[in-house]
């Protein structure tokens, strides 16, 4: 008997040693390899590869990334890649991205099994979900004291060699093109990080080269004087607030200044206790009331800058009740759960330090943000100087990040109308939105849908993805 199980481990263990063997010799990293997930637990069977896994970003900081890849469902070899990035600052692209918008996977209340999403992203690209900065879900750092010195600039950094590090690792993608796409304050994050990969690429060898050709953001966080103001406006015109604390906000708040006075933070907090009551991600969606409902999450926003900001309701960090159509706004908590079942981190190679907190969906330990931009419009201009294509789409019953402040937003640019405002089609012939072309950027808004797109309208984002991906117009006629 002890025989037979030596026999037994010698044999597996040189069909490991083979199984690595044959990855080298097949061009395809050892690494590559180890990252490759099997399946999940309860994991639709998927004909798709997916890999999930870390990477290490600075070497003598010990910080490391997250992160987790699907291969498109059909044809990987000829699609681009997908970047997905959550903002917050500091939640995660794995619990919101993944597991609740445009992944493939969804947990799902009261059974261990994964929902498949019929809509996912990964129809259209491959796709590569990233938990950044560190401190954010399972990525990590060594360094306590990086989570204190955590901003815009050093995440940027951070994912650009991310970024690197996994063309490396999966050197079958290097050629094919990229795009940075997200959410939120993702509207610094995927600007900026797209800014650093073209400076960047001017110095790069060509092995370290990224096919970088485009960004899309949504309900995007870009400039925090009409972010603001929009905030306001759309909130009074929603019916959100009295005309009298509307006139109070315009009369003492002056959003162009980084440093809000007394009497605007005050009036601000009495703006914000109305979404103490009502859903500000998503107008007309009840919340969620379920008290057997437990979550870690503590989530945090930098928008509103002051006093107020404690009173803020944060960036992709929600509590909700379903809706008929498939939209469960409890999601987040079986996502939460999900991600802390040990057997899940394991098939994930997740939590391999044994990180002393839970999985959140968005941070308990970064309790700072040391630089943010006030706006992201000058990289917007360079962006479009550089030539990369560039979609900025919104959601039209968010009241967090509204499309009346994207829409100022977009105003401040100044930049040239070829195609002003022109309804786009759904699939089953219905208006989806309305979309702008710019000479250099197109803003498309989508109906009905609240802060986190995908979510709300899976098809339509779907459908917008695709028409991104193909630099091709939205249908203006049904069809």
């Amino acid at each position: 008997m002890c025989n037979n199980n030596v026999l037994v481990l010698v044999l597996v263990v040189l069909a490991a040693i083979g199984g690595k063997l044959q990855a080298r010799n097949s061009g395809i990293p050892a690494q590559q390899e180890a990252d490759k997930v099997g399946r999940l637990p309860g994991q639709p069977r998927v004909s798709f590869k997916q890999y999930a896994g870390y990477v290490t970003v600075n070497e003598t900081k010990g910080r490391a990334l997250f992160y987790w890849f699907f291969e498109a469902t059909k044809h990987p070899q000829n699609k681009p890649v997908l970047l997905w990035l959550n903002g917050g600052p500091g939640c995660s692209s794995v619990g919101y991205g993944q597991s609740e918008e445009l992944g493939p996977f969804f947990p799902q209340k009261g059974k261990p099994e994964l929902k498949f999403n019929k809509n996912t992203w990964n129809k259209a690209a491959n796709l590569l979900f990233l938990e950044s900065p560190v401190g954010v879900g399972f990525s990590y750092t060594n360094t306590t004291s990086d989570l204190n010195e955590l901003g815009d600039s050093i995440t940027a950094l951070d994912s650009y060699n991310f970024l690197v590090s996994w063309f490396r690792r999966f050197p079958q993608y290097k050629s094919h093109n990229l795009y940075i796409a997200g959410e939120s304050y993702a509207g610094h994050y995927v600007p900026q990080l797209a800014e650093v990969v073209i400076d960047k690429n001017k110095i790069a060898l060509d092995d370290d080269y990224i096919n970088l050709k485009g960004i899309m953001i949504g309900n995007a966080v870009l400039d925090d004087e009409t972010d603001q103001k929009g905030l306001i406006d759309y909130a009074w015109d929603h019916a959100v607030i009295s005309d009298a604390l509307y006139d109070e906000i315009k009369r003492n708040c002056n959003f162009s200044n980084a440093n809000l006075t007394d009497d605007c933070n005050n009036a601000l907090n009495t703006y914000f206790k109305v979404y103490k009551i009502i859903d500000m991600y998503s107008l007309y969606a009840p919340l969620c009331v379920d008290t057997n409902l437990t979550t870690h999450s503590k989530p945090f926003s930098h928008l509103i800058k002051g006093a107020a900001a404690a009173a803020a309701p944060k960036l992709d960090g929600r509590l909700m009740w379903p809706l008929s159509g498939g939209y469960d706004p409890c999601a987040s908590y079986y996502t939460e759960a999900y991600f802390n079942r040990p057997d899940v981190q394991h098939a994930l190679h997740a939590n391999v330090t044994k990180i002393p907190y839970p999985w959140t969906h968005c941070s308990d330990t970064i309790e700072t943000w040391n630089d943010s931009a006030r706006s992201i419009l000058p990289i917007i201009r360079k962006l479009i100087a550089a030539g990369q294509r560039i979609w900025v789409f919104s959601g039209d019953t968010d009241g967090r990040v509204p499309v009346t402040a994207t829409r100022y937003s977009l105003r401040k640019l100044g930049l040239n109308i070829k195609r002003d405002w022109t309804p786009w089609y759904t699939y089953n012939k219905q208006v989806g939105g309305w979309s702008v072309e710019y000479e250099g950027l197109t803003f498309v808004t989508v109906r009905g849908a609240g802060h986190q797109v995908p979510t709300f309208k899976p098809k339509q984002a779907l459908q917008l993805l695709k028409h991104f991906l193909k630099h091709r117009t939205l249908p203006s006629n049904p069809f």
